[in-house]
């Protein structure tokens, strides 16, 4: 899988949140380029699990929603009579 990206914009507010955290908790001053980096070691290491994650959430409700939808599809079979 390739590196997930961010929009300009996103990475923008992202690097603004890493800056944020680390003053709230840490009282330390995070630089724009360290926040950078901060994000880029997230996207690159941590993502694909979050995402992975993220498509096995999406496979059991897909799965779930199927099995609905048989039930569904089932429900609407007519009955047959045979005649004699």
């Amino acid at each position: 899988m390739k590196t997930m990206k961010l929009p300009k914009e996103q990475q923008g507010q992202v690097i603004q949140l890493i800056q944020h955290y680390f003053k709230e908790e840490h009282g330390e001053d995070f630089g724009e380029l360290a926040a950078d980096g901060v994000m880029h070691f997230f996207m690159t290491q941590l993502a694909p699990y979050v995402y992975n994650q993220a498509l096995d959430d999406c496979r059991h409700l897909v799965n779930r929603q199927m099995g609905s939808l048989e039930d569904d599809i089932y429900a609407l079979e007519q009955k047959v009579k045979l005649s004699r």
